[in-house]
């Protein structure tokens, strides 16, 4: 699988055209507690959604002259004048402040003044409105557009040529700049149709580069998207190149309908299971991937915002703490032996299962990652009163989890396990209900690092317990994106086992997800995401997924089939004998720019230098032209590399000389980390350079941990260690190796003759390093 980072588009890909306004690129925000969506089911039209709590809720509808939200082969273009445009709509409401209203629907235009001082305008669109105050056609010119309450007597002239963004306000009917909470919640909704946008302003570029389908699936999550319309998602996975199904993560803190309580907001049934802007939302984004030929895998999970979750519902550590997770504002993890919390749950899955029925979509649901939290300190939250009253005498104290337990502690977590197994059980039982004849897919989302926590083997009776064998869920999905961006990647082949072996889920029954990148500044991290996709698939996973959408796209992930043919490799040796007299090159790729007074600009393409041999002066016999033609034909000429061992230079050693314990630094201890790639360098200082091995030659790998040598790892597939046991926080790790360079033949075609060799002529037998296909 071939992959990139997409840093911003290049003219040539912004092939397309798109009209200033178009709906499907508008956006909605607000502030907590209140919710709404956009969405934009037909041409030329968009519809917001809302739901108020509170008197001072406020909706922006937003239009940015940046598009911060779409991937960059797909943005429009950044173009913040907006002189010479024109745009038109026809404007109907229900639920909130009408136009005509103090505190209307305004438009809010967020720039700079003509002499660059920054400065917002308000436009009250009642002053461009022909109709009623709930129904009316509004026409904007931004050449004259003018802000102000009453015109002319408030006018304040907008200049549009410098504007970043603008958003039209909705707020609830009893709005009045005061604070408070509404007696019950209002629903409002407001649509724009006949949306058109004239002049020469109002045409923008727009990336429209249509990927190649490959094979890694895509994951999304509401919480990350709710603020986008449903056809701006979809239009991205599909010209990115994703197919099949998309797992889509509902959420923790978007679904819910709430009620105010002590001063706060709680999940609630009051109306409904849903909130309507998000039930609206999940309506269109079912369509609209039927429509592009997806399908959806609702993915349901125990986690809910804690702000919005009733105090009896949530584990619960000893002490009586709640499970708390590590986002801000942090989420909660609900109770499994709740029975209130657990029906709520219930009735959520089947209002999604609902929503894909009603789209006519295959119905398949994903349980997503259930576990028992374990806090800081290795403290379980086992120990919320619905817990402790379901195991009774079984309920013990555990201090630590990650220590020696006795036989009570280890038969409570067992019991944990049952309890755990009989909730997802019945979730899975409520979503297969509301599927009914139309049958339902389960599936089962584990998290490795947590539910396989090295330091708490025992855990695993809680987290991964066997009511979950198959044939319990038709899907086994694992994810282990912490130990992929935290170089420890190697320890998922051995994980996979474990729960092949506990659950019994063959690897064909079993997905994986790689992922995710949680900041920009950590966008490297997408080189061990893409390689253990990989990894996933040649290990035979059914699928493989890339977590998440809105990563993908903030980062510019792309992903396509193909390279693994072009970087075909055979773990097989080079005849050494003929090896060992090969001459050897070492070549740079600079760009040099010379100025005509002879100064120059220099810049290095390659971040590693590649290596060229010749080795032809080692053909010296017609055992080894046989050899070397058999070597050649089994390649297939120049189509499959090899290893070839560099005879100046295959050590660790700085002498080329038999290895050490101690001559490459690879890194220091961390107390986590396990696994370290194999390095050599050359040079000091600010000139050092890094040369990543990824063919040592395993037998001669030697790994010492604080200057004391060590036999406790391994070396994986990809060419590096994996010790038994993390080094502690500081401790120096070094390895000493002998190793080999990928290579092919430079050539589709072979010559060598007897009468060369005999003349002591010498033939040719170029080869050239390539790039480790891993």
């Amino acid at each position: 699988m071939g992959w990139a980072l997409v840093a911003e588009a290049e003219p040539h890909h912004r092939r397309g055209w798109l009209k200033r306004f178009d709906p499907r690129f508008w956006t909605v925000d607000f502030a907590r507690p209140m919710m709404a969506s956009v969405t934009s089911d037909t041409p030329g039209a968009l519809r917001v959604e809302t739901v108020f709590y509170r008197k001072q809720d406020l909706a922006g509808l937003i239009w940015e002259a940046a598009d911060r939200w779409d991937h960059p082969l797909l943005a429009y273009e950044t173009k913040r004048d907006f002189r010479h445009t024109q745009l038109k709509f026809r404007w109907r409401s229900g639920g909130v402040k009408p136009l005509d209203a103090l505190h209307g629907p305004t438009l809010t235009i967020e720039g700079r003044d003509a002499a660059g001082a920054p400065r917002a305008w308000y436009v009250r669109l009642w002053n461009y409105a022909e109709g009623t105050s709930e129904n009316a056609v509004v026409s904007l010119d931004f050449d004259a557009l003018t802000g102000g309450f009453l015109l002319p007597a408030e006018a304040d002239p907008v200049w549009a040529g410098d504007i970043d963004r603008m958003f039209i306000s909705l707020v609830p009917p009893t709005y009045d700049g005061g604070d408070g909470v509404l007696g019950a919640p209002a629903a409002g909704w407001a649509e724009m149709s006949d949306i058109a946008a004239s002049g020469s302003g109002s045409v923008l570029a727009i990336g429209d580069v249509v990927m190649p389908e490959h094979a890694l699936g895509i994951a999304s999550g509401y919480d990350d998207s709710y603020h986008l319309t449903p056809a701006r998602l979809v239009r991205q996975m599909v010209q990115l190149g994703y197919r099949g199904d998309v797992v889509h993560y509902v959420g923790m803190s978007h679904y819910m309908r709430l009620e105010a309580a002590g001063g706060g907001f709680y999940a609630s049934l009051t109306g409904g299971v849903l909130n309507a802007p998000c039930a609206s939302w999940h309506a269109g984004f079912a369509a609209a991937c039927r429509d592009a030929g997806l399908g959806v895998i609702w993915s349901l999970s125990y986690e809910l915002f804690d702000a919005y979750c009733w105090d009896d519902w949530k584990q619960r550590a000893s002490d009586g703490s709640p499970a708390l997770t590590g986002w801000e504002p942090p989420s909660t993890l609900l109770s499994p032996a709740n029975a209130v919390a657990m029906g709520y749950l219930q009735l959520v899955a089947r209002a999604f299962v609902a929503i894909g029925a009603m789209a006519g979509l295959p119905l398949k649901f994903q349980v997503g990652e259930p576990w028992w939290w374990i806090a800081s300190g290795g403290r379980i939250c086992a120990y919320d009163a619905a817990t402790t009253a379901a195991l009774g005498s079984a309920s013990v104290a555990i201090a630590d989890v990650r220590g020696p337990l006795a036989p009570p502690q280890l038969a409570m977590l067992d019991a944990l396990g049952v309890l755990l197994a009989t909730s997802t059980a019945a979730l899975v039982a409520a979503a297969r209900d509301e599927a009914g004849a139309a049958g339902l897919m389960s599936h089962l989302l584990v998290y490795l690092p947590t539910v396989l926590d090295p330091a708490a083997p025992a855990a695993r009776r809680a987290n991964v317990p066997l009511g979950w064998a198959a044939p319990a869920f038709d899907v086994l999905q694992l994810e282990d994106y912490d130990w992929v961006t935290g170089g420890r990647g190697a320890e998922t082949a051995g994980a996979r086992a474990a729960m092949i072996l506990r659950l019994g889920y063959p690897i064909d029954e079993q997905h994986y997800f790689s992922g995710f990148v949680l900041l920009p500044e950590q966008r490297a991290a997408w080189a061990e995401i893409a390689d253990a996709a990989d990894d996933a698939r040649r290990a035979g996973v059914a699928r493989a997924f890339v977590w998440a959408m809105p990563q993908v796209a903030r980062d510019g992930f792309v992903t396509f089939d193909g390279e693994d043919e072009v970087q075909a490799f055979d773990a097989v040796d080079f005849p050494l004998a003929i090896g060992r007299e090969a001459m050897v090159a070492t070549e740079f790729s600079t760009q040099i720019v010379s100025a005509p007074s002879g100064h120059e600009q220099r810049a290095s393409e390659w971040a590693e230098a590649r290596m060229r041999f010749d080795a032809g002066p080692g053909v010296r016999s017609e055992a080894d032209v046989r050899a070397l033609t058999d070597f050649f034909r089994a390649r297939r000429g120049a189509a499959r590399a090899f290893r070839f061992r560099d005879p100046f230079d295959g050590s660790s050693a700085a002498d080329n000389a038999l290895p050490t314990a101690t001559d490459q630094m690879l890194g220091t201890g961390d107390g986590v980390r396990r696994q370290f790639a194999l390095v050599k360098r050359y040079g000091n200082g600010d000139a050092e350079q890094m040369r990543s091995i990824r063919l040592p030659v395993a037998t001669s790998v030697r790994v010492s941990v604080d200057g004391i040598e060590t036999a406790a790892f391994l070396v994986t597939g990809e060419g590096e260690i994996l010790l038994d046991v993390a080094p502690a926080p500081g401790a120096a790790v070094r390895a000493g190796f002998l190793f080999d360079v990928p290579v092919r033949f430079a050539d589709d075609r072979l010559e060598v003759s007897r009468a060369t060799f005999l003349a002591g002529e010498m033939a040719s037998v170029p080869l050239v390093e390539v790039r480790a296909p891993w």
